[in-house]
């Protein structure tokens, strides 16, 4: 009889920080990833190499991992910098390095686990398979895949797979966006985007007639896969992925234990399926993501294509709590499925349907008084909680969660004293001993208890003693002092055996000449440095131009490829829907007095956004 094949599911999520990272631990998480000092993706999440090391012993203890990201494209000067980051990286125990720039492939690599960012714009099948080729432990897989694309992936590819569950969208294909770096030279594939498709834009036709004014009209809601996780596992993806390295700590925790709660439970149906980590967490709130920073949600592309744009605003919405019934002089009477209490701040889209809000000074029954009276808010008004007084509360104290991993302890005397053998949840185990007088019990039972309930106490450990065994035929009286001193003893030991057993293994990388998938590697591999150069060579690919950060030629080239459509967007999709006149012809955006043409492949059901000549 064949024994199943364990597959260990990990929760990943951000870590901005050394203390986000380590909440983010504490609520739940199998994996962080962090930014490195320097070349993330998000440039003003960096972190120095002695709080990467802090966050590393923090997760391990977990049997937790800590990802790097250091995935920027790099300029030829920069390149020894992130290779030493990257010696350092493994120095320190770091289980994997998250990276976009294939030059540093060509360079002398320590043996760490290597990851392929999503911006390498890990969309295509035939990309996909030509990383996995290439050596790459992990693929982050593109948002805009759905799950039968993803399930064709898994079942042609040997690498882990990476999948996003909850978070932000970028409108454009990652690491094929270009807008930012155009407007005002700060690149996303450099970690700076100005994130141009949360702006504001008019549209236009060929005739110059407006038809939509002033809208987000490249603003996504937010991500959210929560009611697909089952699927996922199914197909064989191994890590799920929530964005949010610039967000706050009260949506990381929020989140994350969100997350958790919902993959206990699907782990529980197959026993295959196994957490990645160590620990139960415990929460003192009950996780909500519609409680936190969001901007509505979408699955995206997930099933189909669907209107998935926050038009009308890019900020947070937050959760819906009812309706205003009646507007008064100075309060609104609503009827609410949520209280609603002081300090919260409420919105909602007024009659011009921009958002609007206000905070909440006190509620007396069924009224709501403003701090200040909004004017566009009528009669049958939604109204939504973008700021949660309580629920914040709640997630800014300390121990809204506490993660603890279970171990057995055995209590036995030796010739010349005692000794505490632990043995935790993993296997890991250590034995102290104390040589100390053993003078017999005069009341055994209480020796006995005595030593239960001294040996049970696990203090600010990472540990919860869930077994104590008294393996002593004769019951000896035992100061208390000297219970606690082997105890506090055997858990510092188990600690430090836990680093030591969970430091990550070594993995080579080995330089090979798999055929890369096109003949040519043009300003969509973003090179900008000579060693990726060489990259695409090996590979057979013949390299015709270096990255736009590098040349700064945008003429022709697409600032962004999305498989986001505005037309569809605005139910005038030239396929699915009958569509008016006016938006037949050439569409343009507008933003600040530039504007950029719109262009789109139908057939392919994408679209693309071009300089205006």
């Amino acid at each position: 009889m064949s024994r199943t094949k364990t597959q260990r599911i990990e929760l990943l999520a951000p870590a901005k920080n050394l203390q986000f990272g380590k909440e983010a631990i504490n609520h739940g998480a199998d994996a962080v990833y962090i930014g490195a000092p320097a070349f993330g993706a998000r440039a003003s999440a960096g972190n120095s190499l002695a709080d990467i090391e802090a966050l590393v012993n923090y997760a391990h203890l977990y049997a937790a991992k800590v990802h790097v990201a250091l995935n920027t494209s790099l300029f030829d000067d920069e390149l020894e910098q992130a290779v030493e980051l990257i010696r350092q990286f493994y120095n320190i125990g770091v289980d994997a390095v998250i990276v976009q720039d294939p030059g540093l492939l060509e360079a002398d690599l320590p043996p760490i686990a290597l990851h392929a960012s999503t911006q390498m714009n890990n969309y295509s099948l035939e990309r996909i398979q030509f990383l996995d080729k290439v050596g790459f432990r992990r693929i982050i897989l593109a948002r805009e895949l759905s799950l039968e694309q993803i399930a064709e992936i898994r079942a042609n590819t040997t690498a882990e797979l990476e999948c996003f569950v909850q978070g932000a969208l970028c409108v454009c294909l990652s690491g094929q966006c270009y807008m930012s770096q155009y407007i005002n030279g700060r690149s996303g594939n450099r970690g700076v985007c100005s994130q141009p498709c949360r702006s504001s834009y008019n549209l236009y036709n060929a005739e110059n007639k407006l038809l939509v004014a002033d809208r987000h009209l490249l603003s996504l809601k937010d991500f959210n896969a929560s009611q697909h996780l089952r699927k996922y596992l199914e197909m064989g993806i191994t890590s799920l992925k929530i964005e949010g390295r610039l967000k706050d700590l009260c949506y990381v925790k929020n989140v994350t234990a969100y997350y958790r709660k919902l993959l206990d439970d699907i782990l529980l149906q197959k026993q295959s399926w196994q957490k990645a980590s160590s620990g139960q967490c415990v929460f003192s709130f009950e996780p909500d993501v519609e409680r936190t920073f969001n901007r509505g949600f979408t699955d995206y592309f997930l099933r189909d294509r669907q209107p998935m744009a926050s038009l009308t605003t890019q900020k947070s919405i937050g959760k819906r709590i009812g309706k205003v019934l009646k507007a008064d002089r100075n309060a609104l009477v609503c009827k609410t499925e949520l209280p609603v209490t002081a300090g919260d701040g409420l919105c909602f889209f007024g009659i011009s349907g921009a958002l609007q809000g206000f905070s909440v000074n006190r509620v007396i029954g069924n009224k709501v008084y403003p701090n200040n009276m909004p004017d566009e808010i009528v009669p049958g008004t939604e109204l939504y909680r973008n700021n949660d007084f309580a629920f914040e509360k709640l997630l800014q104290s300390e121990k809204s969660a506490v993660r603890r991993v279970g171990v057995k302890l055995v209590f036995s005397d030796t010739d010349s004293g005692f000794a505490l053998q632990a043995t935790d949840e993993d296997g890991v185990m250590t034995c102290v001993t104390e040589d100390c007088e053993k003078q017999p019990a005069l009341n055994p039972d209480k020796a006995r208890q005595t030593i239960e309930t001294q040996l049970s106490k696990s203090g600010d450990t990472v540990f919860r003693v869930d077994e104590v065994e008294n393996q002593c035929v004769e019951q000896y009286f035992i100061p208390a002092s000297v219970l606690n001193g082997l105890r506090r003893r055997c858990l510092e030991e188990l600690q430090q055996k836990r680093l030591e057993h969970f430091r990550p293994a070594d993995v080579h990388f080995e330089k090979n000449d798999v055929p890369y998938f096109k003949d040519t590697a043009d300003f969509r591999e973003n090179i900008l440095n000579h060693k990726a150069l060489e990259f695409y060579q090996r590979h057979g690919a013949e390299t015709t131009e270096f990255g736009l950060e590098k040349t700064l030629d945008y003429a022709g080239k697409p600032l962004m490829t999305t498989k986001y459509c505005i037309r569809y967007e605005l139910g005038q999709c030239l396929v699915r829907h009958p569509v008016t006149e006016n938006y037949r012809s050439e569409l343009y955006l507008e933003n600040n007095g530039r504007r950029f043409a719109l262009k789109f492949d139908c057939k392919n059901c994408q679209m693309q956004i071009f300089l205006k000549k």
